[in-house]
């Protein structure tokens, strides 16, 4: 059985989308005569802790953990609810945000180039340079971000005889959030030199979109295979439905992550319509930004709106199955459209309809329009959304609102890891 090294931040007990992928790929790897040997830090500082994943972990992986130094846990000194939303990724607009977060936020950028785990970068080769000699490895794997990650891959390939793949689950440079960061131009230009080493370095690049695999061809001319997230076969009891006609967000609701549109149409509708005002309900399970809970009162949604706050993966699978209608909202902007969140995926398997709201262009819209599980959205489209929602709620009330899916299959948690296994072992296909 070949073995593969996988260099992961993100692991079990550690919560959200991010842990999900290898989770999952190290799951099915055995299944490719592939052996995984997973790296992970040892005292870890997740802003999102779940529990029930570790039961999860496949008794087929090997775990090695080695220690890291975060500077998050100092930087509690400053400002613990600050530290905690910052590391979560919840950026507050920069009109809002005070001294505090202003500074923590440059200090993140500039002092901590590519981010805060930078510091497991040197201590980490050391370590993995014997280790890989000693286990006769000849293939690693590196996930980011965060792409300090990356580093370590980059710096084990220039001392040794191996097979790197660098697998993005994001971009780097480009990303929504790395223009709040506060970047001089020095700084800047550092990430971009980094991010272009890496990807001139890595043997073959994995990325989860096809307008990153579009981007970083212009970086790189190493091989680039898109393997987009995907969903498990997991055993959830059938649930009943929420008598209400829900409108439910799962996940985190960043600050740029807020359509005035949506919340407009949402309230022309209650004051338009007496049966959908006593019908509806908009449930936001998962962490939200203060942003979020201001508009939503402005609106004055409030009163139909449950703040549900982060569960469980396996309580998140069960709201998504319960709900009639499953949300999914991008940042409406060019640099977001190669972003397919994790939950698209799941959403797809819940077999409830989708509302997606995000930029013109995106990726995830081509997914969903493939495999016929909702309808998309444009920010400035607020009559669309308002029909779409209209026509759901009557197929609510006729007892009739279902989703007809084609092609799940190519996305289950298995597939993709055949794909994956074939990189690994060089077969193109």
């Amino acid at each position: 059985m070949k073995k593969v090294l996988i260099i992961s931040y993100y692991w079990p007990p550690a919560g959200g989308p991010g842990v999900q992928r290898w989770l999952k790929f190290v799951k099915y790897l055995p299944d490719f005569a592939i052996q995984p040997i997973v790296f992970i830090p040892k005292n870890p500082n997740y802003p999102i802790i779940d529990h029930d994943l570790e039961k999860e972990v496949s008794s087929r992986a090997q775990i090695i953990s080695f220690p890291i130094n975060e500077p998050y846990k100092w930087a509690h000194f400053f400002s613990k609810k600050k530290t905690q939303t910052l590391s979560s990724g919840l950026i507050s607009q920069p009109k809002k945000q005070n001294f505090i977060e202003k500074m923590m936020l440059w200090i993140r950028g500039n002092c901590f180039i590519p981010d805060a785990r930078i510091g497991w970068v040197n201590p980490s080769v050391n370590y993995l340079e014997k280790y890989i000699a000693d286990k006769n490895i000849d293939t690693i794997i590196t996930t980011g971000p965060p792409h300090s990650v990356h580093l370590i891959g980059l710096n084990l390939k220039k001392k040794i005889n191996l097979r790197w793949i660098a697998d993005f689950r994001d971009p780097w440079t480009s990303i929504g959030y790395h223009k709040e960061l506060k970047l001089t131009e020095k700084s800047a230009q550092k990430h971009k030199s980094l991010e272009q080493e890496v990807l001139q370095f890595a043997d073959d690049i994995i990325v989860t979109s096809f307008s990153t695999k579009v981007e970083f061809a212009e970086i790189t001319s190493q091989p680039i295979h898109v393997i987009t997230n995907g969903y498990d076969v997991e055993y959830i009891e059938k649930q009943p439905m929420d008598e209400k006609f829900t409108l439910s967000h799962i996940g985190s609701l960043l600050s740029e992550r807020n359509p005035r549109v949506l919340w407009k149409a949402l309230k022309e509708l209650i004051k338009e319509n007496e049966d959908f005002r006593h019908d509806f309900q908009l449930k936001l399970i998962g962490k939200v930004s203060q942003e979020i809970y201001d508009v939503i009162h402005e609106f004055r949604l409030q009163d139909y709106t449950q703040f549900v706050g982060y569960v469980s993966h396996k309580e998140a699978l069960i709201q998504q199955r319960k709900s009639q209608v499953l949300l999914l909202i991008e940042i409406d902007s060019f640099q977001t459209r190669a972003i397919i969140p994790g939950k698209l995926f799941e959403y797809m398997a819940a077999e409830r309809p989708i509302l997606a709201i995000g930029p013109e262009d995106a990726d995830y819209a081509k997914i969903i329009k493939e495999t016929n599980t909702g309808v998309c959205c444009l920010y400035e489209n607020k009559d669309k959304i308002k029909e779409t929602l209209l026509q759901m709620y009557h197929q609510y009330k006729a007892n009739n609102l279902k989703v007809y899916a084609m092609g799940l299959q190519y996305y289950s948690r298995k597939k993709l890891t055949e794909k994956l296994a074939n990189i690994i072992t060089n077969k193109r296909t």
